[in-house]
């Protein structure tokens, strides 16, 4: 029979540290490696744009005036819960801050002669409007962050081999929803209507009309 010989220490040692490394690698993600002082310039990381030019789709032409822009941030507090499962196994959890504006608008497209009323000396004109409507909310990326993630081991494990990382587009999709149900509560609406008659009537009044008068949803 052969003799059996055992593998010095010096040899085991790499593959111990190996097997401990890639531990590591998979318990802070990659990512979070990558974010530590010193490995990115250890390793020489750069980043690199390698996109094509954006292309021009199409164009629309636009007929209203937007009258109004109103600012809002909500902290969506996101859960996804395992049923049976404890939250350190499976289940994730985002704090994020979402900062968005929504824009009120009055649309003059269907503007036609029976909705512009002038008199015969053309000193009074009356104009019928429909009411502002709201514009789809438009979150800032600059001002918008996840606070915290948390996620089940799990969840990590599925990160790591998955394409999409850390997602946080549900809580961007209900940071817009939670917008867009503020903005509907505000007063944005009555504000753009001010706005918009102000502006008509300044316009009028340098055309000589000394009397305005606005109408909506007539």
């Amino acid at each position: 029979m052969g003799a059996v010989r055992s593998v010095s220490w010096w040899v085991k040692a790499p593959v111990g540290v190996l097997l401990v490394a890639a531990l590591l690698l998979a318990g802070a993600q990659l990512r979070g490696l990558a974010g530590m002082p010193g490995l990115g310039a250890l390793f020489g990381e750069q980043t690199r744009d390698r996109s094509g030019p954006a292309v021009l789709e199409s164009v629309q032409d636009l007929s209203r005036y937007q009258a109004a822009t109103g600012n809002f941030q909500v902290v969506v507090d996101l859960e996804n819960d395992t049923r049976y499962l404890p939250d350190a196994l499976r289940g994730t959890r985002v704090l994020y801050v979402g900062s968005g504006s929504v824009d009120a608008y009055v649309d003059m497209g269907a503007l036609g002669e029976k909705d512009v009323i002038v008199n015969e000396e053309r000193t009074a004109a009356t104009i019928r409007l429909p009411h502002a409507a709201l514009d789809r909310p438009a979150l800032d990326p600059d001002r918008s962050y996840a606070v915290s993630k948390q996620r089940g081991l799990l969840d990590r494990l599925g990160d790591l081999f998955s394409g999409n990382p850390n997602s946080e587009q549900a809580a961007q999709k209900l940071a817009v929803r939670h917008i867009a149900t503020a903005a509907k509560e505000s007063r944005l609406t009555a504000q753009a209507e001010r706005n918009t008659t102000r502006m008509l009537e300044g316009l009028l009044r340098s055309l000589g009309f000394s009397r305005v008068t606005v109408v909506y949803g007539a």
